[in-house]
C-alpha cells in the first residue's frame, strides 16, 4: 500500500500541473479583460467629468456678464 500512496500523490502533482496552465491562462484573460473595461470606464468618467467643467465655466461666465449688466443698468435708473 505504501508503494500506492506515492504513485497516487504523483499522479496528483502532475494533474494540478497540467491545470495550473488553464487556471492562469483564464486569470490572466479576466484580469486583461477587468482592466480594459476599467480603462474605458475611467476614460469615459473624465471625458463627462471634463465636459461637466466646461459647462460650469461657461455658465459662471454668463452669470457674471448677466451681473455686470445689470450694475450698469441699475445706477441710471432713477
Amino acid at each position: 500500500m505504501s508503494d500506492q500512496q506515492p504513485s497516487e500523490e504523483a499522479k496528483q502533482a502532475n494533474e494540478q500541473e497540467e491545470v495550473r496552465p488553464d487556471v492562469t491562462a483564464a486569470v490572466d484573460e479576466l484580469l486583461n479583460t477587468l482592466s480594459t473595461k476599467f480603462a474605458a470606464v475611467s476614460s469615459e468618467i473624465f471625458a463627462k467629468m471634463d465636459d461637466m467643467a466646461k459647462r460650469i465655466d461657461k455658465l459662471e461666465t454668463e452669470l457674471m456678464e448677466s451681473k455686470a449688466k445689470e450694475a450698469q443698468g441699475s445706477p441710471s435708473k432713477p
